[in-house]
């Protein structure tokens, strides 16, 4: 049985959608209270906390085809987690890193972390894929908020860029390496088609919900504050404006991987914010 960590994150969800339209029986492993409630129809719920594997052994599958899992839900178990993948007979394991690990940007000990893992899926002993992803195209899920009460972003650095990815792709190209034996050994750059600055993202999320929305630039600190009073941890500002930061001098890169290993061009920003309208429009959504 394929088993997938995080199942009902973006990534994940797309991931058990797709093995299932496989065929493929799959564990879907979670924190939810309800995973049931937003897993496809045949996924194997299981409920429980993955950075602390002993307590899901039992509810683990007994035998694992292969695993797909990322640093956020595992923490500092994923040596552990790995280890009894193993031991039920797991072929290979998929692990979901980012971009920065080879164009560093923001503060080192976030880049530290997923050098980590990944050194940590390396010493597993099991086949691995590394896919080493740029900003989620879900991430700007985070402005709703705003343009839903205001039409308006406020954020710091504006001219930062980079190719967001479509959680689709990343899903799609890691059931491609979970199924097979083709990227064994690789650490894959995954991005969307194109760089986008963040006053791009706006723009392109109003000509979706069709009303002009607008990107004021405000000073980092301002925003660190808000966030702060928001009840987000220090770390998630730190991480999120340290990267914007280096982004506005850089851009980020744009790969082709998504197209060479799927055959065909990645996904748009433009269709995630199609896909993803009533969460800026406050008809539903997200």
């Amino acid at each position: 049985m394929f088993t997938v960590i995080g199942a009902t994150g973006h990534v994940g969800r797309e991931a058990v959608r797709l093995l299932l339209e496989r065929g493929q029986e799959v564990a879907a492993v979670s924190r939810s209270d309800r995973p049931s409630a937003v897993l496809p129809d045949g996924a194997h719920a299981v409920c429980g906390d993955p950075s602390r594997p002993a307590s899901l052994a039992s509810a683990l599958p007994d035998r694992i085809e292969a695993l797909l899992l990322g640093p956020r839900p595992v923490g500092t178990a994923g040596a552990e987690l790995l280890s009894l993948a193993a031991e039920r007979g797991a072929k290979r394991v998929v692990a979901l890193s980012a971009l920065t690990v080879e164009q560093p940007v923001g503060h080192p000990r976030f880049i530290e972390e997923f050098r980590a893992f990944e050194d940590v899926v390396r010493a597993s002993g099991l086949p691995w894929t590394v896919l080493r992803c740029a900003d989620f195209a879900a991430n700007s899920l985070a402005w709703a908020p705003q343009i839903r009460a205001s039409g308006a972003v406020h954020g710091a650095y504006a001219a930062a860029a980079t190719s967001p990815v479509h959680p689709r792709d990343i899903a799609e190209v890691a059931v491609r390496a979970l199924t097979g034996p083709g990227h064994t050994g690789q650490a894959l750059a995954l991005t969307g088609p194109r760089s986008l600055d963040q006053r791009d993202k706006v723009r392109i999320i109003g000509e979706t919900i069709d009303r002009e929305l607008a990107f004021h630039e405000v000073d980092p600190e301002q925003v660190r504050r808000t966030m702060l009073a928001q009840g987000l941890p220090a770390d998630v500002s730190e991480r999120l404006l340290g990267s914007l930061a280096d982004y506005a001098k850089t851009p980020g890169r744009t790969y082709d991987t998504v197209e060479r290993i799927l055959g065909r061009p990645a996904l748009g920003y433009a269709l995630w914010a199609s896909e993803n309208a009533a969460a800026f429009t406050g008809t539903g959504g997200q």
